[in-house]
């Protein structure tokens, strides 16, 4: 498991990852995106953005970085900056397939990506993938899971990811949606040859959306790395945005409201990575303060209040609009 890197990290940070969704294309569903990335968002000006982003991480602790397929020039960006600095082999790299982006470098487009759990997209985006990202792939994930989607249970699917990882690639799977604990539970009942073929789940889960938490501790419990992703809500609960009880946390322990938020997250017991979607390298500087952020049982139980019901939560994230 390349996740045991992450376990002789002595770091603050080094539970806290960074994913690149929000700067490897134009266009993204994150509040204040106008403010965060202003109008030059040619690829060279992302490109340079992200390796700023990388760094900064890095020589913060950080050691897990994500992407994925759709998230435009992610793994493009990524692959740039590791044979930029190499003999880093203490990161822990995990990409994605199973979207296409097909947004064209806009934040206009109809549709910005497409979903396919297919066999076929699986081998075509994997080659992609390993063109990109070679032998620094550690983890290859099924995007957005959920329980109604065949790679639950698409034998031939399940054999291919069963060779990726003989070949040494772990295989993991992230879900979204009202049902992501019944895909996580469905996910953890598949097996090739008898093994579990999953060995890495990255869900949704913030204050405002708590659904998922029963079953990522199941999943912790049968051996699986969580990973954490939208810990920030899209930006929901980053100031000025955030419901006023975070905000009065955040007062309370003189820290950014985003600082609060993720180390909400980070203290759940089956919480392995918590992803920072930064923008901006004063945005993940204040994200990682979230290691050091200690919250009493009153600010807790405060925040326990923001919960909300799963299908009101997912249905507002799917009207966030692309900026």
């Amino acid at each position: 498991m390349p996740f045991a890197r992450l376990a002789t990290a002595t770091t603050p940070t080094s539970h806290i990852g960074l994913g690149l969704a929000a700067v490897g294309r134009p266009g993204y569903i994150n509040l204040g995106r106008d403010s965060d990335l202003g109008d030059d968002r040619t690829v060279e000006a992302l490109r340079t953005r992200t390796h700023e982003l990388l760094d900064a991480a890095y020589f913060q602790g950080v050691r897990y970085f994500d992407v994925a397929r759709s998230y435009g020039r992610s793994e493009e960006f990524l692959a740039d900056w590791l044979n930029r600095t190499p003999g880093r082999n203490d990161v822990v790299i995990g990409s994605k397939w199973g979207y296409t982006y097909t947004a064209g470098w806009t934040t206009d487009a109809e549709k910005h990506e497409v979903k396919d759990h297919s066999v076929r997209t699986y081998d075509r985006q994997r080659a992609e993938t390993a063109e990109l990202l070679g032998d620094h792939l550690d983890l290859y994930q099924i995007h957005s899971v959920t329980p109604d989607s065949p790679a639950l249970t698409d034998k031939d699917l399940h054999a291919r990811l069963a060779e990726a990882a003989a070949e040494g690639t772990t295989i993991g799977f992230s879900t979204s949606g009202p049902a992501q604990a019944d895909a996580i539970r469905a996910a953890l009942e598949v097996t090739v040859d008898g093994e579990p073929l999953f060995r890495t789940v990255q869900s949704t889960y913030n204050a405002l959306e708590t659904s998922a938490a029963p079953a990522l501790a199941e999943a912790h419990d049968a051996g699986l790395t969580v990973i954490v992703k939208e810990g920030m809500a899209n930006g929901r609960l980053a100031a000025p945005h955030a419901p006023d009880a975070l905000k009065a946390v955040a007062e309370e322990t003189s820290l950014g409201c985003d600082s609060v938020a993720l180390a909400l997250v980070l203290r759940q017991p089956w919480a392995g990575v918590v992803l920072s979607g930064a923008a901006t390298t004063s945005q993940l500087a204040s994200n990682l303060h979230a290691a050091v952020v200690d919250l009493d049982e009153g600010q807790l139980s405060r925040l326990a209040q923001l919960a909300e019901e799963p299908q009101a939560y997912w249905q507002r994230r799917g009207q966030l609009p692309w900026h």
